[in-house]
């Protein structure tokens, strides 16, 4: 199993290990469960704000919650880009594949039509999509495997391997706590996302690039604007 780089980086840069704990890069996962679960149940759960209402608090709020950990630990997005991207679209078109696929097996929906259907692609397709990427995936995967760098265990293949694990858990952590904060999402409901970020997390893990998770979720939730804007359960929340 191909695993992200010793430093998720490049440059074979360190990441600043000298100003921050190995344990600091997992209370920004920690942090980052419960920003998810409290804007889902507030704004969803207590308030039943519509889904762009909704996007407006969590984009905000998860988008200021990445900028911060990205100024804390320095961390190198730039290159994060440019290093196996190539990998990181092909990985996006089989995981972006897989999830689109369930969304088309649900039932399917009127499409917008006009200037409601630029502004649901654009708000609720690639916006929606991009924050979750990042905040889903991308975020905990990279905080985690940080954290595991710092205590030495990626210098050779079983640790990182290891890591690699824990860097899914983390992510299906914050998956599921962000899920569990939305009234539909209780108990065995949130298997759903579950699987689908899973996959997602996966190919980021597997290509090294965040392409992989970001670009797959643009396309699960621009399917579901297409093909099932009112019943896609990719599309939360739903009333």
């Amino acid at each position: 199993m191909s695993t992200l780089q010793n430093t998720l980086s490049t440059g074979q840069r360190p990441y600043h290990q000298a100003q921050t704990t190995w344990w600091g890069h997992l209370l920004w996962v920690l942090g980052a469960a419960f920003l998810g679960w409290a804007c889902a149940a507030i704004f969803a759960g207590v308030l039943q704000w519509s889904r762009p209402l909704f996007l407006v608090p969590y984009v905000l709020l998860a988008g200021g919650f990445m900028v911060a950990w990205l100024r804390w630990n320095e961390f190198d997005w730039r290159s994060q880009l440019v290093q196996h991207w190539g990998w990181g679209l092909i990985f996006a078109l089989l995981a972006g594949a897989f999830v689109v696929q369930n969304v088309l097996r649900q039932p399917r929906t009127p499409t917008p039509q006009g200037a409601e259907l630029a502004f649901d692609l654009l708000w609720l397709g690639l916006i929606y999509g991009l924050v979750d990427g990042l905040f889903l995936s991308v975020l905990p995967i990279a905080a985690t495997w940080q954290a595991f760098t710092q205590l030495g265990w990626t210098e050779h293949w079983p640790g990182r391997i290891a890591v690699g694990v824990l860097a899914l858990l983390a992510s299906l952590l914050v998956t599921a706590a962000y899920h569990l904060g939305y009234p539909e999402f209780q108990g065995s409901a949130v298997l759903g996302p579950l699987v689908g970020v899973g996959v997602m997390s996966v190919a980021y893990l597997l290509s090294r690039s965040p392409f992989a998770p970001v670009l797959s979720h643009m396309a699960m939730h621009t399917a579901a604007v297409l093909y099932g804007l009112s019943t896609a359960i990719q599309l939360p929340p739903h009333y």
